[in-house]
């Protein structure tokens, strides 16, 4: 089996990605601040990739605004080659997001961004983009001012995290790269952000408003599917419902 590096170990999809590795047999070295490793600063970087062979790059921005977020990923995505080519790792994986390739503003925008800055880098590098996360939907949630959420009525094919965990681990460790296209991973449903939201805000006593999103970066090329997923991508459950079934 083979030892794996966790950029963003701790967040939203790095635990999966760590949980799934584990379970799989790999030795796996978790990667975050919490850890005493900045893939930002450089902090313990060098440590933490003695000896391993692959790195699965997870890590992000904690905000939308695209100027800040590019700025990390461009910091990232360097240190990450730069550290990783010392300690002779033989790739780098991450995970983007489906449709970046026509955002032209805001996070996805700086996503599109460090899929460029991590490609133009001295290691392999294998993209695995997947659709928004079912617990995305909790965290627009969480954004809502008052008791009224206002969820835009944009379509979405959501995909649970520790699916995308899967499959990046899977593309982690094949041992043939991918051709063109760059793979995808999806949830098994079109829906509306508004739909699940309301799914979610019903268990939460919150209610939800849909509204059409047009304040959004790239509202219309999402509006139009621009971000939904594409004819090879490959589909997979839960759905947002039977995620949210055995949610505690």
């Amino acid at each position: 089996m083979s030892k794996l590096a966790v950029a963003g170990a701790t967040g939203r999809l790095g635990r999966h990605v760590v949980d799934v590795l584990a379970e799989r047999g790999h030795q796996v070295v978790p990667m975050s601040r919490a850890s005493g490793v900045d893939i930002i600063t450089g902090q313990g970087l060098a440590e933490a990739l003695a000896g391993v062979e692959l790195i699965i790059d997870v890590a992000s921005w904690h905000a939308s605004e695209q100027e800040a977020a590019t700025e990390f990923f461009r910091t990232s995505a360097r240190n990450l080659h730069e550290y990783g080519r010392k300690a002779g790792v033989a790739q780098i994986t991450m995970a983007s997001i489906i449709g970046v390739d026509l955002a032209t503003a805001g996070f996805l925008a700086a996503k599109k961004a460090h899929e460029e800055l991590l490609l133009s880098g001295s290691l392999p590098v294998r993209i695995l983009r997947a659709a928004q996360f079912h617990e995305f939907v909790g965290q627009l949630l969480d954004w809502r001012q008052g008791d009224v959420a206002y969820m835009p009525v944009l379509p979405a094919q959501l995909v649970a995290c520790r699916t995308v965990a899967e499959e990046l681990v899977d593309l982690a460790t094949a041992l043939d790269a991918p051709g063109a296209p760059i793979p995808e991973i999806a949830g098994p449903r079109k829906e509306t952000l508004a739909e699940a939201a309301a799914l979610l805000g019903a268990r939460r006593g919150i209610k939800v408003v849909g509204v059409d999103g047009s304040g959004m970066p790239d509202a219309e090329i999402a509006a139009n599917g621009g971000f939904l997923p594409s004819p090879h991508a490959k589909l997979a459950g839960p759905t947002f419902q039977e995620w949210l079934d055995i949610q505690p």
